[in-house]
C-alpha cells in the first residue's frame, strides 16, 4: 500500500477510535499532500508524499523552536506532538555513523573538492537518504568536511 494509502486507512481510524488529536494531525497532512497534487497536477508517489510530509516536519521544528524563545511553551507542546505523528510515517532515520558514512561515499563519488561542489554532494545524499535525515544537518556536516 502507498504511504498516502496507509494515511488515509489510518485517518479513518482515528476516527473510529474518537482520537480528535492524531486525527486532526492526519488530515493536515492529507490536506497539504492533496494540496501539492493540486498544483503541480499530478498524482504523489511515496517519494513525494515523503517531501511533504519532510517539509511538514521542517515548519513545525522551526515553530517550536520560536514558541520557546517567545516562552509560549504550551503552543511549543502541540507542534511537538504533531512533530511526533508524522514522524511516523517517515522512514527509520539514519544513524550518525550512517550519515557520515553516506556523506563521505558522496563527496568521493562526486570528486568534491571544496566547497564550491557542495551542491553535486547535497543532490547525491538527498537521493539516498530521502526523508531518512534532516537535510539541514546533513548541509551543514557536508559544509563542515568540505569547508
Amino acid at each position: 500500500m502507498s504511504l498516502k494509502g496507509t494515511i488515509t486507512n489510518d485517518m479513518k481510524s482515528a476516527m473510529k477510535a474518537g482520537d480528535k488529536d492524531r486525527l486532526k494531525v492526519v488530515r493536515m497532512m492529507l490536506a497539504a499532500i492533496k494540496q501539492v497534487e493540486i498544483d503541480k497536477r499530478v498524482e504523489l508517489d511515496d517519494a513525494g508524499v515523503l517531501g511533504v510530509l519532510e517539509k511538514m516536519l521542517k515548519q513545525r521544528r522551526d515553530s517550536v523552536e520560536q514558541f520557546q524563545k517567545g516562552s509560549r511553551n504550551d503552543l511549543a507542546d502541540i507542534e511537538l506532538a504533531e512533530i511526533a505523528v508524522i514522524n511516523n510515517y517517515l522512514p527509520e532515520q539514519l544513524s550518525d555513523v550512517e550519515l557520515d558514512a553516506l556523506i563521505e561515499e558522496s563527496i568521493t563519488a562526486a570528486g568534491a573538492e571544496s566547497i564550491r561542489d557542495m551542491g553535486k554532494v547535497m543532490g547525491m545524499i538527498k537521493l539516498k537518504a530521502a526523508g531518512r535525515a534532516d537535510m539541514g544537518a546533513v548541509g551543514a556536516k557536508v559544509k563542515a568536511r568540505l569547508g
